[in-house]
């Protein structure tokens, strides 16, 4: 062989290596993003989700794309998360859209409304309806973009110092409450207020509130929310489904590579099943304590039921009338979920109807 070929064949191999080596790098750069949770550290399930975003994200890009979950108040208050995201102050946040509602109404729709839908109706109106063109619709407006991070399915219906018996029991209530289901209550009579999910326990313990609601057994379990009021009730007719939030900087969204966007999006897509997964399996040996514990489950009486059912449906008309964005929302989501609730009647309610009693009987 020529020793002049072979000296100059690895020449351009060490060139061409050399030149390889930096574009590797701007492919796989260092990105270190934070993400502030609306929940406290103490909600496994919740915050959970993001330590677990955060791990696989990392494990997905060989460690080179790192995000930081903190947990609510730690760097932003639990409230005030898409005003940190919108305005760069973080790169992403984990937040309900729900606490949103004051911005506009209609952001309630991409975490839950009263009578609407449950968990797997929500997955397939956000994956194969308009949900989720409809909420980055919204989101663009404060400079976001949104993906769902998760989901708890129905929750229950709260925790109260006394019982309720009819629609007058809720007259003056002071009901911890999110989003439209506060404005629902507040028609029935109830007196609403939006406190963060780290701030319920030593509200009611003051008595600034007489009764509270968040998910349902295990983080109920978790806040302590047994131990000051008894009557548990049941169904969170308000929450079929609470769907999550994950919320990122348009600025900062632009400029990741996009197998770093895939990475967050499979993350997320993992999380969307695993989330509600474990709440149903920690939460039936949860209700069990809590009712050793002294929990008094109840049942919603039907008076109310009936009157949630005319003034949610009666405020959404309201809603549709006053703000656009809340008519384009609701207009498309109720043909959705009504075409969903008459499926879902046809095999899923008619199996559970006849399959849950009997086992009930049988043991």
């Amino acid at each position: 062989m020529d020793r002049r070929l072979f000296i100059a064949a690895g020449g351009g191999t060490a060139t061409m290596a050399a030149l390889a080596a930096p574009a590797i790098a701007q492919a796989n750069p260092e990105i270190r993003w934070r993400m502030p949770s609306s929940f406290p550290r103490n909600l496994d399930v919740l915050y959970g989700s993001c330590e677990r975003l955060s791990r696989r994200v990392a494990e997905l890009t060989d460690g080179k794309f790192r995000i930081t979950p903190f947990p609510a108040g730690e760097i932003v208050p639990a409230l005030q998360v898409l005003d940190s995201v919108q305005n760069g102050g973080v790169e992403c946040g984990h937040t309900p859209a729900i606490f949103y509602f004051g911005k506009d109404p209609a952001l309630a729709f991409f975490t839950v409304v009263p009578f609407g839908m449950n968990r797997r109706q929500m997955a397939a109106w956000m994956r194969y309806g308009d949900g989720l063109k409809l909420a980055n619709e919204m989101f663009d407006g404060y400079n976001c973009i949104f993906m769902n991070f998760g989901c708890t399915g129905t929750q229950m219906g709260g925790w109260f110092r006394k019982e309720i018996r009819n629609v007058d029991d809720l007259k003056g209530l002071k009901f911890r409450i999110a989003g439209v289901a506060g404005l629902v209550f507040e028609r029935l009579g109830a007196v609403p207020t939006q406190i963060a999910p780290g701030d319920i326990y030593p509200s009611l313990e003051r008595g600034v509130i007489d009764a509270a609601e968040f998910i349902g057994p295990y983080d109920d379990e978790k806040l302590g929310l047994n131990k000051i009021a008894r009557f548990y009730y049941a169904p969170g007719f308000w929450e079929p489904s609470s769907m999550g939030g994950f919320i990122a900087n348009k600025q900062a969204w632009a400029a990741l590579p996009q197998h770093y966007k895939t990475a967050i999006e499979v993350s997320l897509g993992e999380i969307d099943t695993d989330q509600n997964a474990r709440f149903d399996a920690w939460n039936p040996p949860a209700l069990r304590r809590l009712i050793a514990g002294g929990a008094q489950l109840r049942s919603w009486p039907r008076e109310v039921m009936v009157a949630a059912w005319r003034e949610s449906h009666g405020l959404y008309e309201d809603l549709s009338g006053r703000n656009p964005n809340f008519k384009k929302v609701w207009e498309n989501y109720r043909a959705f979920r009504n075409e969903q609730y008459q499926w879902f009647r046809v095999a899923e309610n008619a199996y559970e109807n006849f399959a849950f009693p009997m086992a009930a009987q049988q043991g």
